[in-house]
């Protein structure tokens, strides 16, 4: 239960669907309870946050089955960033770029995209992010270069460059 918020964070990133995000960490901690004697390992983190996002590919496989994938929403946004600021324009300008960003993140391929969140949102190391992902370390570690360079990029084209640097 202490990483809950972690799986539903993925969930939400991976899914971009609220709802969807509460099926597949529902999913996934049914899982987790069915498979805990089996567990063998110092943290449980990356272990459940494998768990979610094989849930979400097996979601994903039977949705493609059925010829009923959603097209990507470009208006469905994560989680806000909200400023502790007390002046309304800082806040305004902190919550716009917060919410371009989280724009750009979910316009990320979905390789990159998970890969960032794990490291960034997560504070996964590279070898637990290649425990989730399955993917070796090298890959891991390519991914998210390349998901930071693009992200870069979207945010100098977008004209937002002020605010990442």
């Amino acid at each position: 239960m202490t990483h809950l918020d972690a799986a539903n964070n993925l969930a939400r990133w991976l899914t971009r669907d609220a709802a969807a995000a509460d099926d597949i960490v529902q999913d996934a901690m049914l899982r987790a309870y069915r498979a805990f004697d089996g567990f063998r390992g110092e943290d449980a983190k990356p272990w459940l946050l494998a768990i979610v996002r094989n849930c979400y590919r097996t979601t994903l496989d039977q949705k493609r089955r059925r010829a009923q994938v959603p097209l990507p929403d470009s208006e469905t946004k994560g989680p806000e960033i909200v400023a502790d600021d007390p002046d309304p324009e800082k806040a305004a300008i902190s919550s716009n770029l917060s919410r371009r960003l989280d724009q750009l993140i979910a316009t990320l391929p979905e390789e990159f995209r998970e890969t960032l969140i794990l490291r960034e949102m997560e504070d996964l190391s590279y070898r637990e992010i290649a425990d989730v992902t399955g993917a070796p370390i090298g890959t891991v570690m390519s991914r998210l270069a390349r998901a930071r360079a693009l992200l870069r990029e979207k945010w100098i084209e977008g004209g937002a460059g002020d605010g990442l640097s």
